[in-house]
């Protein structure tokens, strides 16, 4: 009788199938990933057009105003049914900030209710709650965080969660070491926000003075670049006008502060960065930071202004380590002459 006998496969067939396999994967690997960061670009730009429209939205709204915190000081009703009271427009702008997100939370008591935020500039990160506030965006929304912004995406799904397992930057108020000093990062008020911040940051111009012929304004510091100083006696403007812009599609409104389509997710201040930017004309720019014009100090005059990138605790590291003193430009964040000046000096269109 004969046997009908199932042949397997030898050693060296095997071998060449996992050979095969692995070479089939080596080749559409990249592809996928490349795809996938292709995607996410895709997306952080329509959030960034988003971001321009509301923008026009807003402005024609409000008498050619481009969106930041409107509260001068005085008294202010709160959700809580208290009163508050601020003596300037930076006070004022705080409890504004509280009001907006008591009010989008509904967390306005108890153990995560909204606390206050008087310590630091609520300008510098978190001006754009007043545009999401304008759009009736939720609280938080994933249109202001890129989609490879992991950080901000984990945060935002347990926005009341601000515990060191949830790594909050300096939750734990320690392991800083090569970081960014942790100052307020403590404080409940400050870590209880960064569910509510944004992937996209404002030029400081659009909210702050210009700095130009030695008018009193926000400055940056030479010790980190996460921290503005105040010049002179200021009071903030109630929102700068659109008309203010000289060269709006020149002229970046808001960006990427981190490149994460590029390996080590270069800070935008390397040359080689391509961060996503919205124009103030509502374009889309990805042109490289180094073809940008360079950053300038309102405080020291027309002078180029260079610093570190030193990272907070869970931020990309700089591309030369923990401490590394290279020093960058600023660029788009600190133009020379504010809302009069220009970034890119050739035709803005995206390639």
């Amino acid at each position: 009788m004969r046997r009908n006998m199932v042949r397997g496969f030898t050693l060296i067939e095997t071998a060449a199938v996992i050979g095969m396999v692995s070479l089939l994967v080596g080749v559409t690997l990249p592809a996928v990933q490349r795809a996938r960061t292709d995607m996410r670009g895709a997306q952080s730009a329509a959030n960034l057009a988003f971001i321009g429209q509301g923008t026009a939205m807003y402005a024609a709204d409000h008498e050619g105003r481009l969106f930041t915190y409107t509260w001068r000081p005085g008294f202010h009703d709160m959700p809580d049914g208290k009163t508050r009271f601020s003596t300037n427009a930076t006070q004022a702008s705080s409890w504004q900030n509280i009001e907006i997100l008591m009010r989008r939370t509904g967390r306005i008591d108890g153990e995560d209710r909204i606390r206050n935020f008087a310590g630091r500039l609520v300008h510098r990160r978190y001006s754009h709650l007043v545009l999401m506030d304008y759009l009736d965006e939720p609280f938080p929304s994933d249109r202001w965080a890129d989609p490879a912004d992991a950080n901000l995406l984990q945060w935002q799904a347990n926005p009341a969660d601000i515990s060191a397992d949830n790594n909050i930057p300096y939750a734990s108020g320690s392991d800083f070491n090569g970081y960014d000093d942790p100052g307020g990062w403590v404080d409940v008020g400050v870590r209880q926000r960064w569910a509510f911040a944004s992937s996209y940051q404002r030029t400081v111009s659009a909210w702050n003075p210009d700095g130009l012929n030695g008018e009193p304004s926000y400055v940056p510091t030479a010790s980190t670049p996460h921290l503005f100083v105040r010049t002179g006696l200021l009071d903030l403007p109630a929102g700068r006008n659109f008309a203010e812009v000289a060269f709006p599609s020149a002229r970046v409104h808001m960006f990427e502060e981190f490149d994460r389509r590029q390996a080590g997710s270069p800070y935008f201040g390397y040359d080689h960065a391509v961060p996503l930017k919205v124009m103030f004309d509502g374009s889309i720019n990805d042109r490289p930071s180094g073809v940008a014009t360079p950053s300038w100090n309102p405080a020291d005059g027309k002078q180029e202004w260079r610093q570190t990138y030193v990272p907070i605790h869970t931020f990309p590291i700089p591309l030369g380590g923990l401490g590394d003193q290279t020093l960058l430009s600023q660029r788009y964040r600190w133009t020379l002459g504010g809302l009069r000046g220009i970034d890119y000096a050739a035709p803005l269109m995206r390639r």
